[in-house]
């Protein structure tokens, strides 16, 4: 169980910090945006691991030599499109956090190196999906609480973070970073 819980913490660290850079940019608590997030950041954490555990006997190959240019790919996109955002004039079209596309856009991206967590699954010895159901959920549980906090830290910050520097350069800078982290632990290993 401490391994799993370890896991799901290791897994929710990039829900987090997206989630803390969205909370900054709304700056004001917003249940539902909030719920739908964590929401969405814990769903996609959950699953992704059940389909690279459903996937490795058939494509594992295949997903793990590009998992990680996916996510890098979607999360390199996203940030550079919220750099380029922070030096518009304010009142032009930023990355709006309120929006479900963006928000399903930034749970799928930081979610996708979960699946090399499903084909570990596999490969050591999970055969069922009811032996997945624990795992599965504890990933998606923490994601949600990870989640719901970060956009809380996020709000209760954000002020002091929108005085000195522009929030959406900051988070476009923490996505690509993500992104180069995903890279360098898969072409590391």
């Amino acid at each position: 169980m401490l391994e799993h819980l370890l896991i799901a913490l290791a897994l929710a660290m990039d829900c987090f910090a997206v989630s803390v850079v969205c909370g900054v940019i709304i700056r004001k608590r917003e249940a539902g945006v909030m719920l739908r997030m964590a929401v969405l950041f814990g769903f996609f954490q959950a699953a992704m691991p059940l389909i690279g555990w459903f996937l490795t006997s058939r494509f594992s190959s295949y997903l793990e030599a590009v998992d990680h240019w996916i996510a890098f790919g979607m999360l390199a996109f996203i940030g550079g499109k919220m750099i380029i955002d922070s030096f518009k004039p304010e009142d032009e079209a930023h990355m709006n956090p309120r929006d479900a596309k963006t928000q399903l856009a930034l749970a799928v991206a930081t979610s996708i190196d979960a699946l090399a967590v499903g084909i570990t699954y596999a490969c050591t010895g999970y055969e069922t999906i009811g032996q997945m159901a624990t795992p599965l959920l504890t990933i998606g549980l923490v994601s949600f609480g990870m989640s719901l906090i970060g956009f809380t830290l996020g709000v209760r910050f954000g002020d002091v973070v929108n005085k000195k520097m522009r929030p959406e350069l900051l988070g476009g800078i923490i996505l690509i970073c993500i992104g180069i982290k995903i890279l360098i632990e898969h072409l590391g290993a």
